[in-house]
C-alpha cells in the first residue's frame, strides 16, 4: 500500500512539475483577416510566457451620413508591434487544454504605425502619418491544426502628425482597440 501511494505521489508531482513548465513557441507564423482588414503576422518567444509580435497589413474603414452623397471607404496599412504576455499558459496545460500556436489569454500593448502613403478610397482623402499605443486584453485560440480565431479590447492613446497632412497642428486622442480576427497558422 506504501509503494501504490508512494508512486502516485510522485506520478502526481511529475505532473505538477511539468504543467509548470508551459512555454509559447519559439516562432509562430500566419495570416489574419477580420471584418476590416487583413494581416500578416510573425511571433517569436522572449521568454516562456512573453513573444513579440510583428505585424504588417491593411486596415480599412468605413464612414457615411448626411453630409456625403455616398458611403466612403479606406483601405491604407498599418506596421504593428506588441509584446504579449501570455498569463494562463499553465492553468490551461493543467486542465489539458491546447496551448499550441500559443493558445491563450494574453496582456499587450499594441503600438501600430499607420503610414501616410498608399491609401485606396473612393473618396481624395489624405491620411497623416499616425501613432498609437492601445494597452489591450485578449484571447487566441486554435480551431484544429492551422486555423486560429483572436479576439481582443483595449483603450488607449492616438497621436496624429496633421501638419503632414496640411493642417496647422498635430493632435491627439484617445483610441480603442477592439477586434475579432479569423486566421490560418502557417506553421
Amino acid at each position: 500500500m506504501k509503494k501504490t501511494l508512494l508512486l502516485l505521489f510522485f506520478c502526481g508531482s511529475i505532473f505538477i512539475a511539468e504543467s509548470q513548465n508551459a512555454s509559447v513557441e519559439k516562432s509562430t507564423s500566419g495570416i489574419q483577416s477580420g471584418a476590416l482588414g487583413i494581416w500578416l503576422h510573425k511571433e517569436m518567444k522572449l521568454s516562456n510566457q512573453m513573444t513579440l509580435r510583428a505585424e504588417i497589413g491593411m486596415d480599412a474603414g468605413i464612414w457615411g451620413g448626411t453630409f456625403y452623397p455616398k458611403t466612403g471607404y479606406l483601405i491604407t496599412p498599418v506596421v504593428t508591434f506588441e509584446p504579449r504576455w501570455y498569463f494562463n499558459l499553465n492553468r490551461r496545460k493543467s486542465k489539458l487544454r491546447n496551448i499550441a500556436g500559443n493558445s491563450g489569454n494574453f496582456l499587450t500593448v499594441q503600438t501600430s504605425f499607420h503610414p501616410n502613403g498608399l491609401v485606396i478610397s473612393n473618396y481624395d482623402v489624405e491620411i497623416a502619418n499616425q501613432v498609437s499605443f492601445i494597452p489591450t486584453w485578449g484571447i487566441k485560440r486554435n480551431l484544429g491544426k492551422h486555423f486560429t480565431y483572436e479576439t481582443g479590447i483595449g483603450l488607449g492613446y492616438r497621436y496624429i502628425f496633421a501638419k503632414s497632412a496640411g493642417y496647422t497642428r498635430n493632435f491627439d486622442e484617445a483610441a480603442m482597440n477592439l477586434h475579432l480576427r479569423f486566421g490560418y497558422r502557417f506553421q
